[in-house]
């Protein structure tokens, strides 16, 4: 099925808590995949020293039914490419107009030109205590970052998104 700007509130999970809630547009939804558009919904800029999060910064999010990860593309206001951020997430859920998804800590994040992949927040997820509460959840985590790093260094990475 696919929809033509609805409305959803995207709503990220963190430790049982709800970390960011934000309005975007629905952009598609097939049954499995969903993708969605929101502008940066944080406060302020966000540099991470190798790219800067900020107002104006337009993120399209793809995230899966059956996967246990979303892809975000990030664009500059202007539309220049600054690449992929990767959460390790468990399945993606919509309900109504509810898109809610569990953060696992666990990232990797793909410039523009491909050339920088780096997994990030592996000490975050290690101190999370998942693999001790949910061994089975912690293994899935970790499978998905390893995914997503072997596609981040495929040139054909952005296959995965249509």
């Amino acid at each position: 099925m696919s929809a033509n700007s609805a409305e959803v509130s995207v709503v990220l999970v963190k430790a049982g808590r709800t970390k960011i809630r934000y309005a975007a547009t629905l952009l598609h939804d097939d049954g499995t995949r969903l993708a969605v558009r929101a502008p940066w919904a944080g406060d302020g800029v966000r540099d991470f020293g190798f790219v800067r999060f900020e107002a104006g910064d337009v993120f399209t999010e793809y995230y899966w039914r059956d996967r246990w990860y979303a892809v975000k593309e990030v664009r500059s206001a202007a539309g220049a490419l600054k690449g992929w951020y990767c959460d390790v997430t468990r399945p993606a859920v919509l309900t109504g107009t509810e898109l809610v998804v569990e953060d696992l800590d666990l990232d990797l994040w793909r410039s523009a030109d491909g050339t920088d992949v780096r997994r990030l927040d592996e000490d975050e997820f290690a101190e999370s205590g998942l693999a001790a509460r949910d061994p089975g959840a912690a293994a899935a985590a970790v499978a998905a970052l390893t995914e997503l790093e072997q596609r981040a260094h495929d040139p054909g990475f952005t296959a995965l998104l249509s």
